[in-house]
């Protein structure tokens, strides 16, 4: 089963830009998990709303229009999917979609940015807190979880081109890694640095401003996440990262199922 997560900086802009379709095509995947969908799904037209061959789920913000946003297309309907976590202040801005499929739980995930003063940056690790106790609850009742998004947060000096220059930097800040830390503590893994431990300058998210992708001065925030014990199901993972049309680039995985 092929996964692919990305975030678009904008499903309308990515449809209108000729880059929604071919990431079907090129790729055949079974399930898409977008993020920073920042529109309703009454905004989309019906062929991307209702994409053939695949069940479709959105959730958006309630509280800003163009705003956050999140959406999974899969070709095996789920036996149940859920929007949110059940926290009000997260759910209401449209950050999850829960799907549970006969083998694991899949959450799609646009974590907050931390940037925008010291609300934000507290809002953020409180949705942390929040999510890493909902994936703990689903992994104690027996659950496989694959968690996936724009977690926001590099984890590592090597997950980012300039680690020195960004330590005062939110995406980068201590108090932010911990949380990642706080997640691996909890048997959770990182499918893309547990495959390729050492490996360097791959990056998923570049500053659009600084023409940054052109030099790969980048971050890598966009993630894979599964319990321990699911891990052995992974096939392989790949960064999409000449894939255009956002600010991100996709991620892929391949698992037994």
């Amino acid at each position: 089963m092929k996964i692919i997560s990305w975030n678009t900086n904008g499903l309308r802009a990515t449809v209108k830009q000729g880059n929604f379709i071919p990431l079907f095509a090129f790729n055949n995947p079974d399930v898409v998990c977008f993020q920073e969908t920042k529109c309703e799904p009454e905004q989309l037209d019906d062929s991307t709303r209702n994409l053939k061959g695949y069940f479709s789920y959105f959730s958006h913000s309630k509280l800003r229009k163009g705003y956050s946003g999140v959406a999974i297309y899969t070709k095996k309907e789920p036996e149940k999917v859920e929007y949110g976590i059940g926290i009000k202040k997260f759910d209401d801005e449209g950050r999850t979609v829960v799907a549970y499929f006969k083998d694991f739980v899949l959450i799609n995930c646009y974590f907050p940015n931390g940037g925008g003063g010291p609300e934000r940056l507290k809002y953020k690790l409180e949705f942390y807190d929040a999510f890493l106790l909902f994936i703990n609850k689903l992994k104690k009742s027996g659950k496989n979880v694959i968690f996936t998004g724009d977690v926001n947060t590099a984890h590592n000096a090597i997950d980012l081109a300039r680690p020195k220059e960004n330590e005062d930097s939110t995406g980068f800040l201590p108090i932010e890694r911990e949380w990642i830390d706080e997640v691996i503590n909890s048997g959770f893994v990182d499918i893309f640095r547990s495959m390729n431990p050492n490996k360097k300058d791959v990056y998923t998210y570049w500053d659009q401003k600084t023409r940054a992708r052109d030099r790969n001065v980048g971050w890598r925030i966009d993630y894979f996440f599964t319990n321990q014990s699911f891990m052995k199901r992974v096939k392989s993972f790949k960064t999409l990262s000449d894939y255009p049309g956002s600010d991100h680039c996709p991620i892929m995985i391949d698992i037994n199922i």
